[in-house]
């Protein structure tokens, strides 16, 4: 074991024993303890990326920090907070250890489905047993896979089927699974993570968002209640079926989205620490510098990455805050038109993060030097990680929906990805 994973475990429980006797209950002490879990998964992000384990204890971190019940209903016991807030958190996680960053987005993400596609009683069930239960979510659920089918048999529906990616299932306590009725409808459910029928691949084997367990899963006569079916009535009626229900992609873009902005800052603030202590000046340029920092174009170049850095937060500030208006008001309240709009500034700041955060990490190799690319350092990790997650959805449609609001004010027609 490393003296790396030493530290982070020391460190782990030290902070564990802290916020036993402290409960943030400011947005800004939420954002000072995300920065302590941060701090505590940079200690060996490294070692953990090479070693691409299973991130239990990492998990457990996020557990006993109370972020995974941010969103939680106070009347259950949970922590009450914003969307907007949450997107603040996952991006800054997301700084020192994207594939956690991304685990904790995807979290809410599933977690607040109880409200996109619930019936009222289905939606106060589940956060209400997430709550208490300090329940971790993942999903089987990709839309360029095949559907799971789900048949209804008597009073339950049976879902089978396999997905290739199925994003934080092993490490979870519940899955939802998504699936085709006989209608053709899709139905969403949760089941337990250990449910009878169930089985991780564990081949979850890719160049970046290593720790993401993101490998593929084989659901086999996994059983729910009709009841339980989110949005439908036990007769298989659905009744839950608005624009609300579909803001669900916007809401996952943009959960995206400050895990690859994240990516550029964390890529960044880390080389600049590194540039600090490590990096020497160049003694071959006829305006020779003592330190690397006082070097004109190690400075140019920083200045260039942080203005972009900075840009590509403030919009990821200002879609968060359009964002979770509409999670948080009367879900009669938002339009067609609004929904097209808040997809429009998702998707900008999605082009915007994405290129600056591809251009961090590859830039910062130029600042830093070539010791930096030893891999004790594993600066590669950066690049790796935007690199793979930016693949999620191609960036130029992102883009042509931008453009053809710009051009046309034509609003991007709802998908699975949109």
């Amino acid at each position: 074991m490393s003296s790396n994973t030493e530290s982070a475990k020391a460190a782990t429980k030290e902070a564990i024993l802290k916020w036993k006797n402290e409960n943030p209950t400011t947005t800004e002490a939420w954002i000072s303890r995300a920065q302590e879990v941060a701090k505590i998964l940079s200690i060996d992000a490294a070692e953990r990326d090479e070693k691409s384990e299973s991130p239990f204890t990492e998990v457990a971190l996020l557990k006993a920090a109370g972020l995974v019940n941010l969103l939680s209903p106070e009347k259950y016991g949970g922590k009450g907070q914003t969307w907007e807030l949450a997107y603040k958190i996952i991006l800054e996680v997301a700084k020192a250890d994207s594939s956690i960053g991304h685990l904790l987005g995807i979290h809410y993400l599933w977690f607040w489905s109880a409200v996109f596609f619930g019936t009222p009683d289905q939606k106060d069930k589940w956060l209400k047993i997430f709550t208490q239960e300090k329940s971790f979510i993942g999903g089987a659920v990709n839309a360029r896979n095949k559907d799971l089918v789900a048949t209804p048999e008597g009073d339950e529906i049976v879902f089978n089927g396999k997905k290739f990616f199925s994003t934080g299932s092993v490490i979870s306590d519940y899955l939802i699974l998504e699936g085709s009725l006989p209608s053709g409808e899709h139905v969403f459910a949760y089941v337990p993570a250990n449910s009878p029928g169930i089985k991780y691949l564990h081949d979850w084997n890719a160049i970046g968002q290593r720790l993401t367990e993101s490998g593929g899963v084989v659901i086999d006569n996994v059983r729910i209640k009709k009841e339980d079916a989110l949005g439908f009535t036990s007769s298989l009626d659905k009744v839950v079926n608005d624009v609300y229900s579909s803001f669900v992609l916007p809401t996952v873009q943009l959960v995206f989205t400050s895990v690859h902005i994240g990516v550029g800052v964390g890529a960044l603030e880390s080389a600049a620490e590194y540039t600090r202590e490590n990096t020497r000046a160049w003694p071959y340029g006829g305006d020779n510098k003592e330190k690397a920092v006082d070097e004109w174009y190690i400075r140019e170049g920083y200045g260039v990455l942080a203005a972009k850095t900075y840009a590509a937060q403030a919009l990821h500030r200002e879609a968060a805050k359009s964002v979770s208006e509409v999670l948080h008001a009367d879900r009669k309240s938002i339009t067609e038109r609004r929904r097209g709009e808040i997809a429009v500034k998702v998707a900008a700041t999605k082009i915007v993060g994405v290129e600056t955060s591809l251009e961090v990490v590859t830039k910062i190799f130029e600042l830093t030097g070539a010791r930096s690319g030893l891999r004790k350092y594993a600066f590669d990790r950066f690049w790796r990680n935007i690199r793979l997650h930016s693949l999620h959805d191609p960036l130029p449609y992102k883009k042509r929906e931008v453009g053809s609001f710009f051009l046309l004010d034509e609003i991007p027609t709802p998908s699975w990805y949109t």
